[in-house]
């Protein structure tokens, strides 16, 4: 006859179990089942609704107050920056008296988070949904959901009722919490002045190097987009990259998948852009060694033979080497993302004399937590 565990083994077994799964669902919250979601449709008038929040986002003028708050280990953490949008111009952000810079007419779709290739990724890994009816900032909206297998929600955004602009959109974790809030708290669709193009005009001071900076200044050198990246890479420019041996990766752990490449000008660094259709992952590749003289006051965690060193704030920063290149991992997505994507980049023994550091200081002012 097979013997009852004892009482304090149960337990233990039972944490155990209990945190497993735990686990596993956190990780399902950023990584849909595509073969499952098959089976669950998606709602044409819902995906409508999110392709036109996308063209509100470049033809709707507005100013107002947008935030960040992401999630994590019990802390939250939150910035905010003061928006205006003029359709052919761009979007002007504004954190503090040295806090300004500008995006181009080009990227301003992106502030809904979604572009034709991230709507892709994200009706292959999730159900895309109506939802009842709600409001943000005082104002109707109408409610998307983006929903697992299981039919719980991953994430959630509120559209404006009048103008088809994002309101407020929500990543949401497998119980149910929020992990990642950002939209409007101010907003007015009164027209801007019309102000000369900012293509050309200078744009604050350097960037900094990653985690060297948090909170609000973090996400001041975030919004400087000083056009240091050169136009996206087409597939033939990826395979010439690939054939001379830089790492890009076509997917990373959680489903993400790649949907854009930019080549700094002067070859120097790539920034690569993975989705899943609502976690998003930038990823900087250098040539190099990785100075970890230079990366005092990071978190160091050794996996699978291999160094990362990890930084939270507003964003999730991760850095590693290997291969002969510098990988610099930013998210909005929970840390243990950010780690997992450093820990798989391609490794190896190439030599390199290069010792990168300081190099990397200007790759932060390619990322705007607002996006």
């Amino acid at each position: 006859m097979r013997r009852a565990a004892p009482p304090g083994r149960r337990r233990r077994g039972a944490v155990l179990a209990g945190g497993l799964a735990g686990a596993l669902a956190l990780a399902g919250a950023l990584a849909g089942d595509p073969a499952s979601v098959r089976r669950a449709r998606t709602d044409p008038g819902a995906l409508s609704l999110l392709r036109a929040a996308a063209d509100a986002a470049r033809r709707v003028p507005y100013e107002g107050r947008r935030f960040l708050t992401t999630r994590g280990g019990g802390r939250a953490a939150t910035s905010r920056v003061v928006v205006s949008h003029t359709p052919g111009a761009g979007i002007r952000y504004r954190s503090g008296p040295s806090g300004e810079g500008y995006r181009p007419e080009s990227s301003a779709g992106d502030t809904t988070g979604f572009t034709p290739a991230t709507l892709a990724l994200l009706t292959r890994n999730y159900a895309v949904v109506r939802a009842a009816d709600g409001s943000a900032c005082g104002r109707p909206a109408r409610v998307v959901e983006a929903r697992r297998a299981d039919g719980s929600p991953a994430g959630r955004f509120w559209i404006d009722r009048d103008t088809g602009l994002m309101l407020h959109r929500e990543l949401i974790d497998a119980t149910g919490r929020p992990v990642i809030s950002t939209g409007f708290t101010e907003i007015s669709f009164t027209p801007s002045p019309v102000e000369p193009s900012p293509l050309g005009r200078p744009l604050g001071g350097p960037s900094r190097f990653p985690g060297a900076t948090a909170g609000d200044a973090e996400e001041s050198a975030g919004a400087r987009t000083a056009g240091a990246w050169g136009e996206r890479l087409d597939r033939a420019g990826l395979a010439g990259l690939r054939g001379r041996g830089w790492p890009v990766p076509k997917e990373l752990p959680g489903r993400l998948a790649l949907y854009e490449a930019r080549r700094e000008h002067g070859g120097g660094a790539l920034h690569l852009s993975y989705s899943d259709g609502l976690a998003a992952v930038s990823v900087f590749v250098q040539r190099g060694a990785l100075d970890e003289r230079g990366m005092a006051g990071w978190q160091r965690t050794v996996r699978r033979g291999r160094t990362v060193y990890r930084r939270e704030s507003l964003r999730r920063w991760a850095v590693s080497g290997g291969n002969g290149y510098v990988y610099t991992v930013v998210t909005d997505a929970p840390q243990s993302t950010a780690t997992a994507v450093a820990l798989n980049m391609p490794r190896g023994s190439v030599p390199f004399r290069t010792r990168l550091s300081r190099g990397a200081r200007r790759l932060a002012s390619a990322v705007n937590p607002f996006d």
